[in-house]
């Protein structure tokens, strides 16, 4: 009977285990999801050129029509309600996504170690952790894109199984994590620049996972500043004093 109990406490414990280390879903998207998010791409297309951003857009002379149209401020409620329709009848195939997905469901167990290595706290502010990100696939906009309100974040990938930057999709994966690690507490909280914050985020995956991610890039956004204060890990519990020192020299 003692055997037992013992047997029946430690599989009541595995469940638990395994919710734990499990902190990432992938998911394949529906036309409609891919649809809405090349519509939110072609809303954004001012932003995109005037950072000089590089999207993938499904071929052809359709989505060329609406990329004018965006550019003209065009757009119109029936262009969306066009996009959905060629989405959903000639563009979408789900097995398109099948490479890309493999690839990350291979790459599952790397990334949970990483993310349970992340902080909850730097210094006087907070990181914000999420019990689990969702991952979800997409053959079109920039590279990747995340939203903070709820850890899920959106990664381009090829037919071929492919992706931007990097051959291996954790890189890309942990760069978002820590956007959104840090998007309320210090980003929107001293209204960081875009290419600012991309540059931040690079020295923050390379002190914590450099060794772990090799040839991972900095990217050439013109912010060099934060390389000189974020040195070691230590210096990342001091970033609210280097953001606003930063900011005070661009001044």
């Amino acid at each position: 009977m003692k055997k037992y109990a013992i047997f029946l406490f430690a599989m009541l414990l595995i469940p638990s285990l395994v919710r734990s280390q499990d902190r990432l879903e992938v998911k394949i998207p529906t036309a409609q999801e891919e649809a809405q998010y090349v519509w939110m791409n072609l809303k954004d297309i001012s932003f995109f050129d005037q950072n000089n951003y590089r999207l993938s857009w499904p071929d052809g002379d359709f989505i060329n029509g609406l990329l004018l149209k965006s550019r003209n401020h065009q757009l119109s409620g029936a262009d969306y309600d066009s996009l959905v329709s060629e989405m959903v009848q000639k563009i979408y195939q789900k097995e398109d996504y099948q490479e890309a997905f493999q690839k990350i469901e291979e790459q599952l167990p790397f990334i949970n170690e990483m993310i349970s290595e992340l902080p909850d706290s730097m210094g006087v502010v907070d990181f914000m952790n999420f019990p689990l990100y969702e991952v979800k696939l997409s053959l079109y906009g920039p590279g990747g894109s995340y939203n903070p309100q709820n850890g899920s974040l959106l990664l381009f990938a090829t037919k071929k199984g492919d992706f931007k930057r990097y051959t291996n999709p954790a890189y890309t994966i942990i760069h978002e994590i820590v956007h959104m690690g840090i998007e309320a507490s210090l980003i929107q909280e001293y209204n960081v620049p875009h290419t600012l914050k991309e540059r931040i985020v690079d020295n923050f995956v390379l002190l914590y996972f450099g060794d772990r991610l090799p040839g991972y890039k900095k990217q050439e956004m013109g912010w060099e500043n934060p390389d000189r204060y974020l040195k070691s890990k230590d210096d990342l519990e001091k970033l609210p004093e280097i953001i606003q020192q930063i900011l005070a020299e661009e001044k």
